[in-house]
């Protein structure tokens, strides 16, 4: 006898189980908890109410969405989606909220971005400004960071958009991206360190110096590993790794060390009487950003009106030949 194949879904799922706005506050503090007391307590709630709601909509699903154990909870691949889309449902109800309250106080509402470090500095910075000429109440939130912390954010409903790279463990088909540009990358010391005497310096030479990288697996890291290998010379071993510009430039600024960081970094932090850019055997970038936003998902006004500037400085960018990376040609 053949296995009976378990019943799909309709579309209307959510009404025929007839899911609550308390089942996705107790799915999002199951996961935070991996506890039904802990993540009861948290709701305000008694264990037994918690574990009957939860039991109840099992039940109506027909799938087990927990793996219960003398520890806890623990979320299966049926909880894992649920627990994303609860997040997502969660977050974009708060910001309902946030962009209500603007409107009534005569703002424009509110837009959250996550963007990798070199669009934060020139791209976005100036698209920012452009738009605050005819909306100026119009709230920007920008959180810095990598595209493998940036994109789940976007995805659980964090961000409007992004401006990062979509990473290889996440399904392109649910985001659209618009590609920019390349990073060119460069590499920095202090003002009158060793290597900057005489002529370019050899790569073997830069290893005499600790170096000031982002962790292993960063695209920035293994930009520069490679560059190394590709030469025939070991990559450096002597290394702080930070993912932050900052605290590497504290550190090239008070040691002879060396980093690396985006062209347009350097030229933004890095005056000319403080810090010198070395000269590189090769031209050196990583794989390019672009804009990224989920594909099923509306915008809000505010972020559709930023979305556009971006669309159209990317254009400007485009039309007038500026080198890849650089945006200081653009007439905003």
């Amino acid at each position: 006898m053949k296995p009976q194949r378990p019943t799909l879904l309709p579309p209307d799922w959510f009404l025929r189980v007839r899911l609550k706005f308390r089942h996705l506050q107790l799915f999002v503090a199951l996961d935070d908890q991996r506890n039904l007391h802990r993540a009861a307590e948290r709701l305000g709630m008694s264990q037994p109410a918690a574990s009957k709601l939860l039991g109840d909509l099992e039940t109506l699903l027909g799938v087990t969405l927990f793996e219960r154990h003398s520890r806890g909870v623990t979320p299966n691949w049926y909880g894992e989606s649920l627990i994303r889309h609860a997040r997502t449902m969660l977050t974009s109800l708060g910001q309902v909220g946030e962009e209500l309250n603007a409107l009534n106080e005569g703002n424009a509402g509110t837009v959250s971005i996550g963007t990798v470090l070199a669009p934060a500095v020139t791209l976005l910075a100036s698209a920012v400004e452009r738009v605050h000429r005819d909306t100026p109440h119009l709230q920007v939130n920008i959180d810095v960071d990598v595209s493998r912390h940036l994109v789940p954010r976007l995805r659980d409903g964090e961000f409007d958009f992004a401006i990062a790279r979509i990473p290889g463990d996440m399904p392109a088909g649910d985001f659209v991206f618009e590609e920019i540009g390349e990073e060119a990358l460069c590499f920095v010391c202090r003002a009158g360190h060793p290597l900057t005497a005489g002529p370019a310096p050899e790569l073997s030479a830069m290893l005499d110096y600790p170096w000031v990288l982002q962790p292993a697996g960063s695209l920035m890291r293994q930009r520069v590993e490679h560059l190394f290998l590709h030469h025939g010379v070991a990559p450096p071993q002597r290394i702080l790794n930070t993912p932050d510009i900052y605290m590497a430039l504290a550190m090239v600024d008070k040691s002879d060390s060396v980093t690396v960081t985006t062209r347009e970094v350097a030229e933004l932090l890095c005056d000319q009487p403080r810090f010198a850019i070395l000269p590189s055997p090769d031209a050196l970038s990583v794989q390019p950003f672009g804009l990224i936003s989920l594909r099923e998902r509306r915008m809000s006004p505010g972020a559709a009106r930023l979305m556009s500037t971006l669309h159209q400085m990317i254009r400007e960018r485009r039309a007038t030949h500026t080198p890849s990376g650089h945006y200081s040609d653009i007439t905003l």
